[in-house]
């Protein structure tokens, strides 16, 4: 029922019983809300925890043979769902390992693998957190060679540069520059 359809129920159950109408003035009800998923442990899954050749097999599809290591752990991310993570020598990834998540449907000996990626370790080399211009230069940052050369000191200085530039060749106009023809 709609709101204004509700409204005319309460009038006419109301005057059926021969009070008058009333408005409501209370709040409206919230609606009730869902109970929290439990977060409880994911069983161990032998036949995935066991797959460390086929996880090897699928990183091996992205990446040469010799930037992936040995196998350093295996994690139960869900139920029948297993990372597997290898060393990686990726240059320039310095502590980074290859990961190989695998999953399987229930009752099932098929191992598949879902996503092969690089993760960083506790060891790993990565970036420094972002900061915004303004919080990264400091005062001592900034240049400051005393007082700024008033016009005819700039202008000086511009005409000194391009006749050096004259000198060597960089500043010549096209019509100086031999017909190649």
């Amino acid at each position: 029922m709609t709101s204004s359809n509700l409204e005319t129920a309460g009038a006419a159950a109301s005057t059926d019983a021969g009070t008058p109408a009333e408005v409501s003035t209370t709040a409206p009800v919230e609606a009730p809300r869902k109970p929290r998923a439990s977060r409880r442990i994911p069983k161990s899954d032998v036949v995935l925890e066991s797959a460390v050749d086929r996880a090897r097999l699928g990183i091996l599809e992205v990446a040469p043979e010799e930037q992936v290591g040995r196998h350093v752990s295996a994690v139960v991310e869900g139920e029948r769902l297993v990372t597997h993570r290898f060393e990686a020598f990726v240059p320039g990834y310095g502590g980074w390992h290859w990961y190989a998540s695998v999953a399987r449907v229930a009752r099932s000996k098929d191992v598949t693998v879902c996503e092969v990626g690089l993760l960083p370790s506790a060891a790993s080399l990565i970036a420094p957190e972002w900061l915004p211009w303004s919080e990264r230069v400091r005062p001592e940052d900034s240049q400051t060679d005393g007082p700024v050369p008033a016009d005819g000191a700039a202008q000086a200085q511009d005409d000194e540069a391009s006749s050096a530039a004259a000198g060597t060749g960089l500043g010549a106009d096209a019509a100086e520059v031999p017909d190649a023809g």
